[in-house]
Formats: C-alpha cells, structure tokens, sequence
C-alpha cells in the first residue's frame, strides 16, 4: 500500500520480538507482551520525559494503513495499560501518545508503534528534541 521498508531491512522490533538483543534494544526493555501486542521501554529518551514507552504489535506491519483490526486493537489496549501504569509509576502529570506514518510523517522504523510519554506540567516535550544516543539498556 504505502510502504516505504527496503529491501532486507532489518526490522528492530520484529528481532527483539524474536529474542535478538541489539544496541538499541535488549530483552529487558519488553515490559509487557500479548499475543498481538507488547510494550517496551524505549531507546531514545526526551530530556523532560525519561522512560517513555513504545507499543508495537507483535506481527510485523509497517504502519497504521496496513493495521488488521485485530493488532490495531491489541496495540490500543496495551497503550491504556502502560498509560494507567505510567500514570501510577512514575507519578506524572499525564500521559501523550504519538504515532507516526511514512517519511513525512516522520516514520523512522518501518514497524507500526505508538509512543507512550509521560508527561509532566511545563516540560515542553514538543519544543525539545531527544538526546542524540540510545540510553543504555
């Protein structure tokens, strides 16, 4: 449909999914898996919103036009879960999600995710960019 995934393209998702730890993610990062969905602390942190979460389904499918339903709905379930558990872990003032699509959208990995930020009162997450390096697994 509207892909945009090279040829032999290494999927980060799909290989921590499989049990493959990298540089950028490692088994330990997955806080939460279903059958269709999980949940991992992600790599790259904003300076005002340390930890926030990525929510991925577990069949590989390179953004939101290609969704079934069915992972579509696994992926929001699990995003109001880590939410609720966001919202109690760590104390914050609130909670943003984000999803991007293609290049233009700013689509990076070619996998379907949904980021999970905690918030808090003046952090300008928004008006600030994340750190250049991964945050250590």
């Amino acid at each position: 449909m509207f892909n945009h995934e090279p040829d032999g393209y290494r999927c980060p998702f799909c290989r921590v999914l499989a049990g493959i730890d990298d540089e950028a993610n490692t088994q330990r990062d997955i806080v939460l898996r279903t059958a269709d969905a999980a949940a991992l602390i992600a790599p790259r942190w904003w300076p005002n919103n340390h930890g926030h979460v990525l929510v991925v389904p577990t069949a590989h499918h390179e953004n939101l036009y290609d969704l079934p339903d069915r992972y579509g709905h696994a992926v929001h379930d699990v995003v109001r879960r880590v939410a609720v558990a966001m919202r109690d872990s760590y104390g914050c003032d609130g909670v943003s999600t984000r999803q991007h699509n293609e290049p233009a959208g700013d689509q990076d990995v070619w996998h379907h995710h949904v980021h999970v930020f905690p918030r808090y009162v003046g952090d300008d997450l928004h008006g600030s960019t994340p750190y250049e390096r991964f945050v250590p697994g």
